[in-house]
């Protein structure tokens, strides 16, 4: 449809308000008569709480009032308040559920990660809240922490719950061990290696935030934040934390810059500020510095993973067995147990027809920050135990890298294909993925470009990951069945105005996607209007139907969908208009290019005068038909689905200072239908930035003795810059979903899933003349000089 439809690189609508400062942010809202709220954390990463006196901080100017734990379960309350909720619980091997502990507002007795919430100062501004916050007293009784996965399930070691022996949370497993077994006895050649999957720390360019409100009169109350997914946080903080109905409380997801799956979970201060408003009558407003995201905010990866991969003469896969200590930090995040699990395990296939893989998971608490969803959740960590194991066995067998993973691609005519690890990939085309990546990176001519970096004194190194991915959880039924205490479905609502304009109420949430672009492509394009009639309205629970959010590359293949259902029954009910209007019958009536045709005929009706009869209905089928043109629809998909793609990188290595630098990087993705190639293609550089600051520069430690964190600010924690990358290569192959209307699979995380095997494949095969076979990521020069000097 004309140059704004789908498939056309049409300007982001967003960016206007953006680049010229008129954007709302949680932080940007002011209510009238707020207070200020400033949270009090803990030192220690393991502790007692003795005592708390805040008598000085309440008498300190401006203090409202001062809360600490005790106070939440005052008997007093005529409701208890409770703690966060976990999303998803997992099942152990044995059939028993894992462990969920408490996990409240404020810490109650115990601290169990340097930043755990103690106590809560609410004031007339955030200056005279934060010197408040000093004066209050806490004695400790510090506790010995544990940091590791791995010593946290040592006999002996600090123990953070009693109803988790052993630190351990679940133990789960996937897969079938005896087929595994007894592939491992026949095969020709195995390949072990033992990886890490380093911390990371998301660092969206926008810190959390929340403003709660409590209305007396009617019991409402309102929560302004930095959301993901408005309508889960209210469903969370409803039913679980403050026993609401869930119609008296409202959330608004304003702008948010950025959210990378972090700002999908629920948090303490979100809750909290509502349960302030309500004790304190007047609106509480709490935002979080870049120093408190560092402490507080949930972090990513954390894998200690032993793979093995074996391989029969040729070269072909046979069974791959990987067993992995998940960090899942001092907490439960919302969705914690999913991300090594269902998100990881399910995964391990990869792009391979491997015949058998058995997986076990072990999720360990430890005295850190929680981990849950960043950008990827669990497929980044799954593409990077195949592909370097992949990398490590072409290596060992003498097999070019490019070779021995087309020998064993899914072939193109196995799909619908079921992998030994639960999932079914509906479609795609692997060989053509690879093929235009190596040729775009020209993979042919490496070597001699390998000899004119050795002339100038540099390693030169190249590395190739495939991947894969399963977007759009789904469907609700087999979520429940795996342990999601939600749905993933989608909504949509579409509203056609009486001259014809429309409102598009979606339950996704855009934090940089770019939703009110592509949606109104998609309505322009099937209702055949202009670009600019169509509004894209998200994130205040008040106005939309009721949706899951965006998290998991869903927006497009399922928020898109819902809108796709909703549509087609605008274009149902027009069809009926249309035919009273033109005095045809209703399956003489087509509708194409915004207009209702009466088939073979030149008899027609604009899609504008249509809407105009359904709201002055004074020449209307009113015996069969409602006046007005509006529609809901939900999609509730059926299958997951499998964006897929081949990176290849190059770096070259300076030996003396082991410095790591990035001079090529191509990629083929296969994302399915395309509606907006601009917005695809600055998804995935933006993914392909943080995927490849894990692999060379990102890393989150804590000081194994003390617990306390040692990279927590940017002076420590090395985020990529812009001079550190080169102009991308990056082309696209199609292979359309299946299983949803618009073919759409998704293109969000994809960077942050092929980029760091990638890398330290390339790494690792400029640093092979000198006998390295191993590294962990990040490859920092540090590193680097150790493994060559090691």
């Amino acid at each position: 449809m004309g140059s704004f439809g789908i498939g056309s690189a049409v300007r982001r609508k967003e960016d206007l308000r953006f680049l010229t400062g008129k954007g709302t942010y949680t932080d940007d809202i002011n209510r009238p008569g707020q207070l200020q709220a400033y949270v009090l954390r803990s030192p220690h990463a393991h502790a007692e709480i003795a005592g708390i006196d805040t008598s000085r901080a309440e008498a300190a100017p401006g203090v409202a009032a001062v809360f600490t734990g005790a106070d939440l379960q005052a008997p007093a309350l005529q409701v208890p308040v409770g703690g966060l909720p976990c999303g998803w619980l997992v099942t152990s091997n044995d059939g028993s559920p894992m462990v969920e502990p408490m996990r409240p507002l404020l810490a109650q007795g115990k601290v169990r990660h340097v930043g755990d919430p103690v106590a809560v100062v609410v004031a007339e501004t955030h200056a005279e809240a934060e010197a408040a916050a000093e004066l209050i007293e806490i004695s400790y009784r510090e506790l010995p922490a544990v940091v590791g996965a791995d010593e946290a399930l040592e006999p002996g070691k600090p123990q953070l719950f009693e109803a988790a022996p052993g630190n351990l949370c679940f133990d789960w497993h996937l897969g079938d061990k005896a087929a595994v077994d007894a592939a491992f006895a026949r095969a020709h050649h195995v390949t072990r290696l033992e990886l890490v999957n380093n911390r990371l720390v998301s660092n969206p360019m926008e810190p959390r935030a929340a403003i709660g409100e409590h209305d007396r009169a009617t019991g409402d109350y309102t929560l302004y934040t930095t959301s993901q997914a408005p309508h889960v946080h209210r469903l969370l903080i409803a039913a679980f934390v403050l026993q609401l109905p869930e119609h008296k409380l409202r959330v608004v997801a304003p702008d948010v810059g950025g959210g990378f799956g972090t700002k999908g979970s629920l948090y303490n201060e979100q809750a909290l500020v509502l349960w302030l408003a309500a004790r304190l009558g007047r609106p509480v407003k709490w935002t979080a510095s870049r120093g408190e995201i560092f402490l507080t905010d949930n972090q990513a990866r954390d894998h200690l993973t032993k793979a093995e991969l074996a391989l029969d003469r040729d070269g072909r896969f046979l069974a791959m067995r990987v067993a992995t200590l998940a960090n899942l930090g001092a907490y439960l995040g919302s969705f914690a147990p999913a991300i090594p699990t269902w998100c990881y395990g399910t995964l391990l296939a990869g792009n391979y027809a491997t015949p058998a893989i058995h997986v076990e998971v072990k999720g360990i608490f430890t005295n850190t920050a929680p981990v849950d969803a960043y950008r990827g959740a669990g497929r980044p960590e799954a593409c990077y135990v195949v592909e370097r194991l992949v990398d490590r066995a072409a290596r060992e067998m003498k097999i070019d890298p490019a070779e021995l993973r087309r020998r064993n691609f899914i072939a193109n005519d196995a799909f619908p294909y079921t992998t030994p690890v639960a999932l079914t990939y509906d479609s795609g085309d692997y060989f053509k993925t690879l093929d235009m990546a190596v040729k775009a990176a020209d993979y042919a001519g490496f070597e001699r470009r390998r000899q004119e970096s050795a002339a100038h004194g540099k390693l030169r190194g190249i590395g190739i990951a495939t991947y894969i991915e399963a977007c759009a959880m789904a469907p609700s039924v087999l979520a429940g069945q795996l342990g999601a205490r939600a749905g993933f479905y989608e909504s949509a609502q579409v509203r056609v105005h009486p001259t014809g304009g429309i409102t598009v109420f979606t339950g996704a949430h855009s934090h940089g996607q770019g939703h009110e672009t592509t949606f109104a492509q998609l309505v322009a394009d099937r209702l055949g209007l202009a670009f600019d009639q169509v509004d894209i309205v998200h994130g205040d629970t008040s106005r939309i139907p009721f949706g899951m959010g965006t998290y998991a590359s869903r927006s497009l293949a399922v928020g898109g969908t819902a809108l796709v259902k909703a549509m087609d029954k605008i274009v149902n009910k027009g069809k009926k208009i249309a035919a009273h209007l033109l005095e045809a019958a209703e399956a003489d009536i087509e509708f194409t290019d915004g207009k209702f045709t009466v088939a073979g005929t030149d008899r027609a009706a604009t899609f504008a005068q249509v809407a105009f009869s359904a709201y002055v209905p004074h020449n209307f089928p009113i015996e069969t038909l409602e006046p007005g043109l509006e529609e809901t629809a939900f999609y509730d998909p059926t299958n997951f689905t499998y964006p897929a793609g081949a990176y290849v990188a190059e770096v070259e290595v300076d030996r003396e200072t082991g410095a790591v630098a990035l001079v090529r990087f191509t990629g083929a993705d296969d994302f399915g239908r395309i509606v907006n190639p601009m917005i695809v293609e600055g998804q995935v550089h933006g993914a392909l930035v943080q995927g490849i600051g894990q692999a060379l520069y990102e890393n989150t430690v804590y000081d194994p003795a003390s617990g306390q964190l040692q990279t927590g600010s940017f002076m420590d924690y090395c985020m990529p810059r812009a001079d550190n990358f080169v102009p991308f290569t990056l082309e696209t192959n199609t292979t359309l979903c299946a299983h949803n209307p618009l073919g759409a699979k998704g293109c969000g995380e994809a960077g942050t899933i092929g980029a760091p095997p990638a890398i330290m494949n390339a790494v690792l095969d400029a640093l092979a003349p000198l006998g390295v076979k191993d590294l962990d990521m990040p490859a920092t020069p540090e590193r680097v000089l150790r493994a060559i000097a090691g």
